[in-house]
């Protein structure tokens, strides 16, 4: 019997290790297969026999989308479009979402319904609402309009996610705080925000993603260089007769390199804070 628990148990892990080294390899593979063609000469990418390994190492793609074309303008709207995004989801989300979490007031369970009923529907059908507000009010192909528009679609999100760890978060001490003549105010900032930065930290984090990747918006609100994104960009490069694989491949690389330099930074903050928000107390 035990050695047959034991074979049991191998045969269990075994399978583990197959299934987690496959997700692996399915979530790894585009990148690298993206990696690899981006150092490929265009000679050896359009080929009749697929070559996996570059025969020839090339940084050419690089050099040509980064001074040869607006990338490094795209780059810049899209940092700039994001951190705007960003500031403004914390500025509000976070006094929304301690609203939610601390107070009970009269529509506070529709209001919070609503929230949810917005991101039910596609993004679509808000791009011409947006798009006549922002017109309106002269932000149509603007950095901030545009982060404006990400805002009204993030923001449902970014309080949902920060609402949950606010609740995570002990009232005693705050109470306690309050006692001894902090205001509400100051008890939110001195108190619950420290004891939920990883939850913050972990829903910033989120809402940047979302912001940095985003296309439609940027395609339907975004006319010129100035303020167009790099995901619009990139897209444009596609021509009617001619597809730059090399030069798409390494703008792709490129711009997948801020997001995975900001995993890196705030990694353990991050996992911290979503183990956080899914465990109470």
């Amino acid at each position: 019997m035990a050695a047959t628990r034991r074979s049991r148990r191998m045969a269990a892990d075994i399978l583990t290790y197959f299934v987690l080294v496959s997700m692996s390899l399915f979530c790894i593979g585009p990148i690298a297969w993206m990696f690899l063609t981006s150092l490929k000469l265009e000679a050896d990418i359009v080929t009749q026999t697929m070559q996996y390994i570059p025969n020839r190492i090339t940084f050419q793609n690089y050099v040509a989308i980064w001074t040869q074309s607006s990338f490094p303008v795209l780059i810049g709207n899209s940092f700039i479009v994001t951190l705007i995004t960003v500031i403004v989801c914390l500025a509000t989300g976070t006094l929304a979402a301690y609203a939610f979490s601390r107070y009970t007031f009269k529509g506070r369970n529709t209001l919070m319904l609503g929230y949810l009923v917005v991101r039910m529907f596609p993004a679509v059908m808000m791009i011409i609402p947006l798009y006549v507000v922002l017109r309106s009010v002269g932000l149509i192909d603007s950095r901030i309009g545009l982060a404006l528009a990400y805002t009204s679609f993030l923001l449902p999100l970014f309080v949902w996610m920060l609402k949950g760890f606010f609740d995570a978060a002990p009232k005693e001490l705050e109470s306690a705080a309050r006692i001894d003549g902090s205001t509400r105010f100051g008890a939110m900032l001195w108190i619950v925000i420290p004891l939920a930065r990883n939850g913050l930290v972990a829903s910033s984090i989120f809402v940047a993603i979302a912001a940095w990747n985003e296309f439609l918006f940027a395609l339907m609100l975004t006319t010129g260089q100035g303020s167009r994104t790099w995901p619009v960009g990139l897209q444009l490069m596609v021509g009617e007769f001619q597809l730059p694989w090399g030069v798409l491949a390494a703008g792709g690389i490129l711009s997948i390199l801020p997001v995975m330099l900001m995993f890196a930074l705030v990694q353990r903050v991050m996992v911290q804070g979503l183990t956080a928000g899914a465990i109470k107390g």
